[in-house]
Formats: C-alpha cells, sequence, structure tokens
C-alpha cells in the first residue's frame, strides 16, 4: 500500500475523516478558518483518497498544540499516525533556534498512547502540568448539528417520524 503525505487539505475531507471517527460535523467556512490559521497541516492519501490528516497550532514562540490528529479505522495499523505526527514533529524541530524549546502537547485517542510515547512524549502529571481543561463557546451548534442531521435540537425530542 502506498500512502502519499501533502500539507494541505479540504474542508469536506477533515468533515469525512470526522464522521469515520463519530466526532461531529462542522461548517466548512469555520474548517477553512482553522486550517488557514494553523502553523502546518498533514495530509495522507492512498489510490481511494484521504486516510489521514493532523495539524498543528503553534505560536510561533515556546508553545504548540497537535490536534485534529484523525486516521481511518483501516490505517491505524500502517503506521500513518505516526507519519503524521513524525511530520509536524520535524516542522517544529527545524524552527528550533539554539537554547529554544518548544512545549508540544496532544491528545491521545483509542489507547493510541505508546505511539506517542515511542516519539518521545510523556504522560502529564496534574501536579505539574496542571489538569487539562476546555470550553466550547458557541450558542448556534445546533445550527450545524441540523445542517448535518446529526441530533435535535437542544431541548427538543427527536421527532420518530
Amino acid at each position: 500500500m502506498s500512502i502519499i503525505y501533502k500539507n494541505t487539505v479540504s474542508a469536506e475531507e477533515v468533515n469525512l475523516l470526522r464522521a469515520s471517527v463519530g466526532f461531529r460535523q462542522i461548517l466548512p467556512e469555520q474548517i477553512a478558518a482553522g486550517l488557514d490559521g494553523s502553523a502546518l497541516v498533514v495530509s495522507a492519501y492512498d489510490r481511494s483518497g484521504i486516510v489521514g490528516m493532523a495539524r498543528l497550532i503553534w505560536d510561533g514562540g515556546m508553545v504548540a498544540l497537535i490536534t485534529d490528529v484523525l486516521v481511518l479505522s483501516e490505517y491505524k495499523t500502517h503506521s500513518v499516525e505516526r507519519e503524521l505526527i513524525e511530520r509536524l514533529l520535524d516542522f517544529l524541530r527545524s524552527k528550533l533556534k539554539p537554547g529554544f524549546g518548544i512545549q508540544v502537547d496532544v491528545k491521545v485517542w483509542d489507547n493510541r498512547e505508546a505511539i506517542y510515547e515511542s516519539l518521545g512524549f510523556q504522560l502529564s502529571a496534574n501536579e505539574r502540568r496542571g489538569v487539562p481543561m476546555h470550553i466550547c463557546l458557541t450558542d448556534q451548534i445546533e445550527l450545524t448539528d441540523a445542517q448535518f442531521k446529526q441530533c435535535a435540537f437542544r431541548g427538543e425530542k427527536e421527532s420518530s417520524e
């Protein structure tokens, strides 16, 4: 199997990968803005189309986040995820200046810690790094859900009609 890696991905491909792992769909305009604001995006393709992607958000100095690591389940045993992450890390290493360090965070899914540990990542200890937290800022998620037919509006019951 031959995998080709690129530094581009379309909003439609991102939504295809998101759907394949059970994540909600996102409006293409919002995906495009996220991709444009990324330091680097790496995608993987085989003959049939996209099979994986990963995105790097970096402040240009000391902190980076690897996010949207999405790989079709049938390619998880083909080192695609590892290659995506290595390409992002190689990019960051190429930007290091003498005496510089970059903290790179990643959220690991599906018990894949071994891949990341083999690349040098360590599990974060709460006492050293704090507890990971998040917030989703929106009051319009229902519109996206309705557009992609993902779930009923908040407060409404699903109709069985």
